[in-house]
């Protein structure tokens, strides 16, 4: 089974356990731990060698803990086997961690996850929309009738993929949907099995600069009104891709973000290790090696936390560092 058919039946499956839970209450419950499992997202992404890096430090750094880091759907996926008890942390998109506690996230069958903690914004994460250099793409208007990734089953990026799609007024049967990762999707891209993917991601990413060295590939831009319209639509903001993050840029390109969030079980990661683990990410930010690492901050840690409530053991850290909470 290839992984995005394993992704699009765990979430499925996921969706089916979390109706069976109900939405009274809490999902998996159970003790507190230190042998605790980080869910990232697909390999070529920002989420999996962060995850790898963090989960490093947190050894280091965290006494007694050990985290085992594995490959996952994303956002959607990571909330859900932290609602089940099955994992204990995970990344996430802030606006799909709102809709999650809100009980608005269709992929988790609308169930309000009781037992989400934030510790802390990470990053932001903007919404690339790439075509090849040699299509007649050139606008989002133009991808009407066309084949497009719009991200894994789960993911923080296929919500918004629809936003967007939906803001440009293309319906759902004006496109064909590849429900792929990231990876995958640009590697159909290069061998032109799909015309266009989307996908939302720490800036720059190693996956796009890998297809832009033997593909020539453009970024599409957002008009103001389309901008505006996701932003009423989701917990996106405006943003702009800087020109120097990818070599075949000339100029920034207007887009959308979100924020690069992790979260931690509430019921299973206690006070004082969700202490150690906030800490510990922003002591060692600055020795993360991806490009993202040098945008971890105390100061931006809130940035897109919305109605996630703020784990207790995060917020003994923040109060202390003089961090001004929502």
């Amino acid at each position: 089974m290839t992984f995005r058919r394993a992704t699009i039946a765990a979430i499925a499956a996921l969706a089916l356990s979390l109706t069976a839970c109900g939405s009274g209450g809490s999902g998996g419950g159970g003790e507190t731990t230190d042998d605790l499992t980080l869910g990232t997202g697909g390999t070529s992404g920002t989420y999996y060698p962060l995850g790898g890096e963090l989960a490093s430090i947190f050894e280091d750094d965290v006494d007694g803990v050990t985290v085992n880091y594995v490959e996952s759907g994303a956002s959607a996926e990571n909330l859900g086997k932290i609602y089940q008890g099955e994992w204990q942390m995970g990344f996430t998109q802030s606006d799909t961690a709102n809709d999650a506690v809100n009980g608005e996230l269709e992929d988790l069958d609308g169930t309000k996850l009781d037992n989400i903690g934030w510790l802390a914004s990470l990053y932001p994460e903007a919404a690339h929309i790439i075509v090849r250099d040699d299509s007649n793409i050139k606008s989002v208007d133009d991808l009407k009738g066309k084949k497009i990734a719009v991200g894994d089953a789960g993911s923080g990026t296929r919500a918004i993929s629809d936003a967007i799609l939906e803001a440009a007024d293309i319906g759902e049967s004006e496109y064909t949907p590849e429900v792929t990762d990231f990876g995958a999707s640009t590697d159909m891209l290069g061998d032109k099995q799909i015309d266009a993917t989307i996908f939302v991601v720490g800036t720059p990413v190693a996956g796009l600069t890998q297809l832009a060295a033997s593909t020539d590939v453009r970024l599409l831009e957002l008009d103001d009104d389309v901008v505006s319209a996701i932003e009423e639509s989701t917990g996106a903001e405006s943003y702009d891709i800087p020109a120097e993050a990818y070599d075949f840029l000339d100029d920034d390109v207007p887009t959308v973000s979100v924020f690069a969030a992790l979260v931690a079980s509430t019921e299973q990661v206690s006070e004082d290790t969700a202490y150690g683990l906030t800490k510990a990410v922003f002591e060692n930010a600055d020795g993360i090696t991806l490009d993202v690492g040098k945008l971890i901050e105390k100061d931006t840690a809130m940035q897109g936390i919305g109605d996630v409530p703020l784990h207790p053991g995060a917020k003994k850290y923040f109060e202390e560092e003089g961090v001004d909470l929502p």
